[in-house]
């Protein structure tokens, strides 16, 4: 900081340089406009690549530090980077600035980059790189390693080699290691692995991550619907998407439209959150009508009153239960092994358990405490189908969301809540009202 702000370039240069790329992007980010600026001018465009991959700011702020450079600085350091990474920041960008961009960049660079720019977003094209290095399995170890040499300083990763034939179809994979303790004879035919794991182009990043995580490689291959070679996905870019991902069910479980970020605008988080709040807001409306419905049930036996937050409430918190375990298990593929009435008798089962523990325990509380045990039975036997629904509820409607190819994520907590308070309401007052003879004695 110190050799930035007495613009001493040789010693600023001789420390940041020193630095690791993450180090070096949080130190940037630390800086305000002005000493930003001169960090542009102290940096090569390549130098600043290595640096602008490690930031980590929201989407939307990198169209604003890319404006405070210039043009043809900005456009040279986005053809250094990574192509995905770079596809990454130009996603975030409007239109006419990614074509400014493109414009004025490396020919070789903005080719590579408009075909990435092409693939549908959160699919596994969209986040692969096309720096990887690629051999024919008619050649030997030691040409191998030859091409090896020459092109990793500008691939991604080069602990797995990929071979393919004269038209670009897969073919066989082999690590590092692998041309390490081979011969230099040796063809590479005879130890490569022909099994290769791939995914589609069009695959979700989702799946992508599962895969990744389910066979532990640092890279996989992405293919075409003819299993040409297009690019490859690697375990960083992984990372990223699970977070991504995680963020996203997150916030819809909450019941917000987006937590990727805090808005420190309360406008602009009242906006996110108040969809879910109205829709809610109506369900609650109609929860009261229908309490409003069994009025003359309350008239002649008030203290059933008392018992609604409690009867409500083991409900929601049971479906929320249900639920995160639902969302967790679709999201992890362990749900979609299992088929669907296996997954009911497990969670009746569960409700069944919870719902006549929960529900003789309440029992003997209310019997203790009002002296009544038809009342304390009531309330027991109304906590206990309520909690076997609740539970069959936040486990099965995500489930089916899920077969209906809808984000299992939008049955948020939120909402599950609400639908079990309307179920238990009906369960418990349909109860009362139909043993009232007895309540009113």
């Amino acid at each position: 900081m110190e050799s930035l702000k007495n613009d001493n370039i040789e010693n600023f240069r001789s420390e940041f340089l020193d630095l690791h790329a993450y180090d070096q992007a949080s130190f940037f980010m630390e800086l305000n406009e002005e000493e930003r600026l001169h960090v542009y001018h102290f940096l090569s465009p390549e130098e600043m690549a290595n640096l602008f991959e490690n930031l980590e700011i929201e989407d939307d702020e990198y169209s604003d530090v890319l404006a405070e450079m210039s043009p043809n600085y900005a456009a040279d350091m986005l053809s250094n980077m990574y192509a995905d990474d770079a596809v990454d920041v130009l996603n975030e960008l409007d239109k006419d600035q990614v074509v400014s961009y493109l414009t004025i960049m490396n020919k070789d660079s903005a080719q590579e980059i408009k075909e990435l720019l092409h693939y549908e977003e959160y699919t596994a094209g969209s986040i692969m790189t096309t720096e990887f290095i690629a051999i024919a399995a008619n050649q030997t170890v030691r040409s191998a390693m030859h091409i090896l040499k020459s092109k990793a300083p500008s691939a991604e990763t080069i602990y797995y080699v990929y071979v393919v034939d004269e038209d670009r179809t897969l073919v066989g994979v082999l690590t590092l290691r692998d041309l390490i303790v081979n011969e230099d004879d040796v063809m590479i035919s005879e130890i490569m692995y022909d099994r290769v794991v791939s995914v589609s182009v069009g695959e979700d990043q989702e799946e992508v991550a599962r895969m990744m995580r389910d066979y532990d490689f640092l890279a996989l291959p992405v293919v075409d619907f003819q299993n040409h070679l297009l690019g490859i996905i690697t375990v960083d870019d992984i990372i990223d998407v699970m977070e991504e991902e995680a963020s996203d069910d997150y916030s819809k479980l909450a019941g917000i439209a987006d937590l990727d970020s805090i808005d420190r605008n309360p406008i602009s988080a009242a906006k996110k959150r108040l969809p879910w709040l109205v829709i809610l807001l109506f369900l609650g409306m109609f929860t009261a009508s229908l309490i409003g419905r069994f009025e003359e049930t309350l008239d002649k036996v008030a203290i059933l009153a008392v018992f609604i937050p409690l009867i409500a409430g083991m409900a929601g918190n049971t479906g929320t239960q249900a639920l995160a375990v639902a969302v967790r298990g679709i999201a992890t593929g362990d749900l979609e092994k299992e088929k669907i009435m296996k997954i009911i008798s497990r969670e009746a089962g569960t409700g069944v358990i919870t719902g006549t523990t929960c529900g003789i325990l309440v029992t003997f509380i209310v019997y203790f405490w009002q002296g009544d045990l038809f009342l304390g039975g009531l309330v027991g036997i109304s906590i206990f189908f309520a909690l076997i629904v609740a539970t069959l509820a936040g486990s099965l409607v995500p489930l089916i969301m899920h077969r209906l190819k809808i984000d299992p994520a939008v049955a948020s907590g939120p909402f599950i809540t609400t639908i079990n308070d309307i179920i238990s309401i009906l369960i418990y007052f349909g109860i009362a009202t139909a043993f009232m003879s007895y309540l009113t004695r």
